[in-house]
């Protein structure tokens, strides 16, 4: 009888055989953790469900971004819009006060019935206001 059983090639040795079986093993074993994996729906569900959080966040997260470029861009517009009344009104203030004649200006305000500091006061709180618009535009 010879060694090769009617084949033409020669038989594998022992340490071949070992090897090759050791390879089998490790394949066969990938493979039942992959079937294992599959069949854990319990661990599939929580697998999807984390997925999904991660998603919603980052989409929260880009929403709060969208609103608050939307803030910033209306708070914009509003401060402009501000500075524009703003400086109308000085405008206006400076050619009533140009108009006017200051002896009929001082007259006014000594027969006035406001007096001198409520009027101080006001325009103390007219600055106040356009420089924290100024302020929040920048």
């Amino acid at each position: 009888m010879s060694e090769n059983n009617g084949s033409a090639e020669p038989k594998p040795s022992i340490e071949e055989l070992r090897a090759e079986i050791k390879q089998t093993r490790a394949e066969l074993g990938e493979t039942v953790q992959a079937l294992a994996a599959k069949a854990d729906v319990k661990a599939r569900a929580k697998e999807q469900v984390e997925q999904t959080k991660q998603k919603v966040k980052a989409q929260a997260v880009e929403a709060t971004e969208r609103v608050r470029g939307a803030a910033v861009a209306a708070a914009g517009a509003v401060s402009g819009k501000a500075q524009e009344v703003a400086d109308r009104t000085s405008e206006k203030a400076h050619e009533v006060a140009v108009r006017a004649d200051e002896s009929d200006v001082s007259r006014t305000v000594r027969n006035s019935p406001v007096p001198l500091p409520l009027v101080v006061a006001g325009v103390a709180a007219l600055v106040g206001i356009i420089l924290i618009v100024r302020g929040r535009r920048r």
